[in-house]
């Protein structure tokens, strides 16, 4: 039997007015992602990938016109109010965002914006606010969680504030979860532990997931299905496998092809490198 998926989009365009111009930004989007799998959206800056979740998820403003059939649990988001929209966002849906510093108030402690955030979607206790804020950075494994919630953002790495992010992403248990170029802005030490705390998730959690990125490795580790966007059109859609070893489209090979380059280029510095120490 076939399941339901938590969200479906069809033919999905996004047009842009601004009179005298108009700019058509997506062109007839269609995919589908079902509990506990993983869709990847891969493709350079201005694919159209962000602005494609920014359309389901309702964060465009009115010069934007969005129109297809966007699905959440059998629901229309289309047809919803902002205020119902609003009211998903962060409960039902939740968004873990490029830059973790930009989605902090910088004048706020950490504490007090992680309870903002809960107090707005749920009916806890200031005490089962601190609880569960507690709970939720021993479970991202962050060290002395306590002091932590006393802290301004400026004074934690890009890396312990992503994970707080992802936390707060998942403490409500949402049905989805969307990840937009999660691991752009963070050291490559700390993406490698951001990713493991992704693939936790997916693995001890129902929620489905959207990812965002330009990172062919990564989104080879953590997609069941992946879809390839070029000037806002979806050019591939298949398994990772099946896109990376048997990709159709000229625009797809191309990201490969450039990928595979640039890891060789990658491999034989390291080995002069190498090289050059044992001399």
């Amino acid at each position: 039997m076939v399941s339901t998926p938590v969200l479906s989009v069809k033919n999905l365009n996004v047009v842009f007015h601004q009179e005298p111009k108009k700019a058509h930004i997506v062109h007839n989007v269609s995919f589908s992602v079902h509990a506990g799998r993983c869709l990847g959206i891969l493709g350079e800056s201005g694919s159209g990938k962000s602005m494609t979740c920014k359309a389901f998820l309702r964060l465009l403003d009115k010069n934007f016109e969005v129109s297809g059939n966007i699905q959440f649990q059998g629901q229309n988001l289309l047809a919803k109010s902002n205020e119902q929209i609003r009211r998903m966002r962060g409960s039902r849906i939740t968004m873990v965002l490029q830059n973790p510093m930009n989605c902090f108030d910088p004048l706020y402690r950490i504490g007090e914006q992680i309870a903002e955030t809960l107090r707005s979607h749920t009916d806890w206790s200031a005490a089962q606010i601190r609880e569960q804020s507690v709970a939720m950075l021993e479970l991202m494994r962050i060290h002395h969680p306590q002091e932590v919630l006393h802290k301004y953002p400026h004074q934690l790495s890009g890396g312990m504030l992503q994970r707080i992010m992802i936390g707060l992403a998942i403490t409500l248990k949402p049905d989805l979860i969307v990840c937009d170029e999660p691991t752009t802005a963070i050291d490559s030490i700390s993406r490698y532990a951001i990713m493991q705390e992704f693939l936790r998730i997916k693995r001890s959690t129902s929620a489905a997931m959207i990812f965002i990125s330009h990172d062919l490795d990564i989104l080879n580790m953590i997609s069941d299905e992946l879809i390839v966007m070029h000037q806002g059109r979806v050019t591939e859609s298949g398994t990772p496998a099946e896109i990376f070893e048997h990709a159709r489209d000229p625009y797809t090979r191309e990201l490969i092809d450039r990928h595979h380059e640039v890891m060789k280029a990658f491999a034989a510095a390291t080995q002069i490198g190498v090289n050059s120490d044992a001399t």
